[in-house]
């Protein structure tokens, strides 16, 4: 209806699903997959891959508890859906096969470019629709129905009562999509953002550097997150972290963002030889030094990280450990302290041959 490509396609079937993909698998000797404790199945044939599903009803025990299902009609499980313009079906039954199943006026929503939920409770029980409603709406250009707009900000408290896992998940697709500064702008104009953390800001600036992030690659979820920490406090850095139940590599560089911010400083001298920069940043993960690239407002800082980045990660010396016991020199913390210093003379161009750098290591003997 909106002249966009699509190759996501969802059947639903009055009945038994599974029991329909196995006659499809029979008769046409392609590949499903049965889950028969969720009443679905995934068809495939070469590239294409259709979701069947058993049309059901859903309640909701408490709010923001997933939902309980059982078996239902075409209108249950439309209902079941967030939004009018996504509560339509095609009938596929011979008698009437093509005409719309609209029983939400999807198709005037989708006319008028509103966002509309299909009742009072929506937002109650599964406050994750709040973001949804906000991506969705920045997505298509659409504007929020009135009343959805007044519901969205009476009950946006209720995200609340949703886990960081689905907050998470939910936030990163907000951060996958072409332009997320703009989502997260009409996010903090309506209250939502600060629901999420209070210190959480979708301002100029953030926009500013979403805008640069993209014109250097494609960013990642986890990019732009780091960004949006690099304005926080370490308290509050930690507190979005246990929100959200980040961990793994991305709670590393969202700690570590913070840490070099406050080791920029450092950076700012134009004449800092090579060998300083990478001693500081040698520790740090690349992505935590990537978004300080981008968030810092000095430039000789942002071109000491860029040259780290670029470069200087990647210098090696021709002699290893190996060499230098070799050369005399006894296993220890006297071989480690060698090993830096010839890091550190090649990073500087003192030394660019392993002939160099053998004369160096003969020097270091002497001088011990």
């Amino acid at each position: 209806m909106l002249g966009r490509p699509n190759l996501d396609f969802d059947l639903v079937v009055t009945g038994d699903a599974p029991h329909l993909a196995r006659q499809l698998a029979k008769t046409h000797g392609e590949r499903v997959t049965i889950h028969r404790q969720f009443g679905t199945a995934k068809f495939r044939r070469g590239n294409l891959t259709i979701d069947l599903v058993t049309a059901r009803s859903e309640t909701y025990a408490k709010p923001g508890a997933l939902p309980t299902v059982q078996p239902g009609t075409i209108w249950d499980d439309l209902l079941r859906r967030d939004f009018s313009i996504n509560a339509m079906a095609i009938d596929l039954s011979p008698a009437s096969f093509g005409e719309l199943v609209d029983s939400h006026s999807g198709r005037s929503d989708l006319e008028r470019g509103l966002i509309r939920i299909l009742h009072e409770r929506s937002f109650i029980d599964d406050a994750t629709r709040i973001l949804r409603a906000i991506r969705y709406e920045q997505r298509l250009a659409f504007e929020l129905e009135q009343d959805t707009e007044r519901l969205l900000r009476q009950h946006k408290s209720m995200l609340d009562t949703i886990s960081g896992d689905r907050i998470r998940r939910e936030l990163e697709l907000i951060l996958k999509e072409d332009c997320p500064e703009r989502i997260l702008e009409r996010a903090e104009k309506l209250g939502v953002l600060q629901e999420l953390h209070p210190s959480l800001r979708g301002n100029g600036w953030l926009a500013e550097k979403f805008s640069e992030a993209r014109q250097l690659a494609p960013p990642d979820p986890a990019f732009y997150l780091s960004l949006l920490a690099y304005r926080l406090t370490d308290e509050e850095n930690e507190s979005l972290i246990a929100r959200l139940n980040i961990a793994g590599e991305l709670e590393l560089i969202m700690r570590q963002v913070l840490q070099l911010k406050r080791d920029l400083p450092s950076l700012a001298d134009p004449t800092l030889p090579p060998s300083s920069t990478y001693r500081l940043l040698k520790h740090y993960v690349p992505k935590a030094i990537t978004t300080c690239a981008l968030a810092c407002d000095s430039p000789s800082t942002r071109s000491h990280l860029e040259l780290y980045l670029s470069e200087l990660r990647y210098v090696k010396t021709s002699l290893d450990g190996d060499d230098l016991k070799r050369m005399g020199v006894a296993p220890g913390p006297r071989l480690g302290k060698m090993l830096e210093a010839l890091q550190e003379a090649k990073l500087d161009g003192s030394v660019s041959t392993r002939e160099e750098e053998e004369a160096l290591v003969r020097q270091l003997m002497g001088e011990n």
